[in-house]
Formats: structure tokens, C-alpha cells, sequence
């Protein structure tokens, strides 16, 4: 492979966007092209490749490159408490009758998890509100790599800046020497998530049923059919009752008329 950068051309660009919207439901539009190029980049060079038609043809041949691709083409944007009033809600609703259950665990899916900080925010939320009591958490995600890193609970010291001073002083260990710079999440939060890579665009593993829903921030990158079966499929998984959660900048308008909206982005199923 010559030194030159090598141009992604739109047959290419086709291909990829046609790869990620079969395996992951995304709709890459033609303003992503050089967001495609520059992340594949890096395997071109590491294989040597002279083309990205020749890198899509090494992705038939190799399940784990295959994989290793929709990981670099999935958005994984996050941040600890991103759209607080979710989180203010979630506390207002913890207070009162009716969320908690009698008998058995309070379960919340996070269901676009990327690199953690989702389900370690809405952890901690609930190890400081429920304390001992029974709670626990599915994260899911499409991608291994994010999945990997979240599991850790390991991130830059400066990206705990949006978690309650609280909660990062009960439940965040600061690093030191070799690993100055850094905030580790305890393992009593870590053991009550269970990480698993799951596609939703994909029939869903059993997973039983969940009080809370998040699903924020990854259906800006469906079609509205798409958008429709993940939602339908996540909606089977939510008790009556239970509370579904999108983001603000995302709307179920067209997608789902059986959820009854309790405030902007917070949706409620019905009582059976």
C-alpha cells in the first residue's frame, strides 16, 4: 500500500452503509462518508490494503474483523449523567410508591450503553437512594470493544466531573501513582450491572422483564421502520407500568401510540 491516502469512493461508501444498516440498523447519510473513511483508515494501513473495497472483502472472510468494523462504525458518544432530568425524575419516582417492587429486584435495561457511563450513572442513582435494597441492571450494546472498556469501570479523572460530588467520594475510587489521572467505579457498583452485547436490531435474547427502559441517543441513527421493531421488540420487555426513556433530541411520534407521555422524553406503559 503506497503512502498516499487512499480515497473512499461512493460505490464503497455504499457498501458499508449497506453493511451497517443490515447488522446494526443504522442509516449512515451521505454526510458520513468521511467519518466512514477516517475510521476504517487505520485498517487499511495496518493490513496493507490498497483500497476500502478490498478491506469489505476481507470482512467476509474474517467473523472478528467483521465485528472489529461495526465497532469502529457505531457512534459511541457519552458522558456520566448526560440529560440530568432523567436522572432527577428517576430520583423523584424512587421516592415515592409504586416503582419499587415487593419481592424481587427493581430492574432497569440500559439499552445503547456504549462505554458505560450510562448504567454506572443510573447505578449510582440507585446505591445512593435504595441503598441495600435489591436493584439491578442489564447494560447492553452492539459493539465488544465499548462493552470491554465499560466492564473495567475504569475513565479519565476528568471525565467523573458531572457525577454528584456525593457519589463520586462514596462510590469512585481516585487512581494513584501509575494510574494517576484516572477514577475507578468500586466493584460493589460494577457487580450489580451485567454487560452483554446485544443487537436490537436483532430478535431479543430472554432477558425476563424490566421496571425502566433507557434507550437514548441511538434511535437519531434508525429509519423509521427501524425504529419501530426495536422499539416494539424493547416494549415487550417492560412491565405494565414501567417507564420507558428516549432523548430529548429523539421523539416515539409515528413509532408507538400505546405509551402514554408523563413528561418530554418519559413514556409510561399502561397498567395491564
Amino acid at each position: 500500500m503506497s503512502s498516499t491516502a487512499v480515497a473512499l469512493s461512493d460505490r464503497e461508501f455504499e457498501q458499508f452503509r449497506q453493511l451497517i444498516h443490515d447488522i446494526a440498523g443504522i442509516s449512515l447519510s451521505d454526510a458520513k462518508k468521511p467519518l466512514v473513511a477516517g475510521r476504517l483508515s487505520k485498517r487499511l494501513r495496518e493490513f496493507e490494503l490498497d483500497s476500502y473495497g478490498d478491506y469489505f472483502r476481507r470482512l467476509n472472510q474474517s467473523p472478528a474483523e467483521l465485528q472489529h468494523c461495526v465497532d469502529l462504525l457505531t457512534t459511541n458518544e457519552t458522558y456520566f449523567f448526560r440529560e440530568p432530568k432523567h436522572f432527577d425524575f428517576l430520583r423523584e419516582r424512587l421516592g415515592q410508591p409504586g416503582l419499587i417492587p415487593s419481592g424481587r429486584p427493581l430492574r432497569i435495561w440500559s439499552g445503547a450503553c456504549s462505554s458505560g457511563e450510562e448504567p454506572y450513572s443510573i447505578a449510582l442513582l440507585l446505591a445512593d437512594v435504595l441503598g441495600e435494597r435489591p436493584w439491578e441492571i442489564l447494560a447492553s450494546d452492539i459493539s465488544q470493544r465499548v462493552l470491554d472498556r465499560a466492564r473495567a469501570g475504569v475513565y479519565r479523572l476528568e471525565d467523573s466531573e458531572d457525577i454528584p460530588r456525593q457519589m463520586r467520594v462514596q462510590h469512585c475510587f481516585r487512581g494513584v501513582g501509575a494510574n494517576e489521572g484516572s477514577m475507578l467505579i468500586c466493584p460493589s457498583i460494577r457487580r450489580r450491572i451485567r454487560f452483554e452485547q446485544i443487537n436490537l436490531n436483532n430478535p431479543l435474547p430472554e432477558t425476563g422483564l424490566f421496571d425502566v427502559i433507557f434507550l437514548r441517543n441511538v434511535m437519531i441513527y434508525f429509519n423509521g421502520d427501524t425504529k419501530r421493531q426495536v422499539v416494539k421488540r424493547l416494549l415487550s420487555r417492560l412491565r405494565p407500568g414501567g417507564y420507558f426513556l428516549i432523548s430529548h433530541s429523539e421523539s416515539l411520534n409515528g413509532i408507538d401510540d400505546t405509551l402514554k407521555v408523563v413528561k418530554p422524553s418519559i413514556y409510561r406503559k399502561p397498567d395491564a
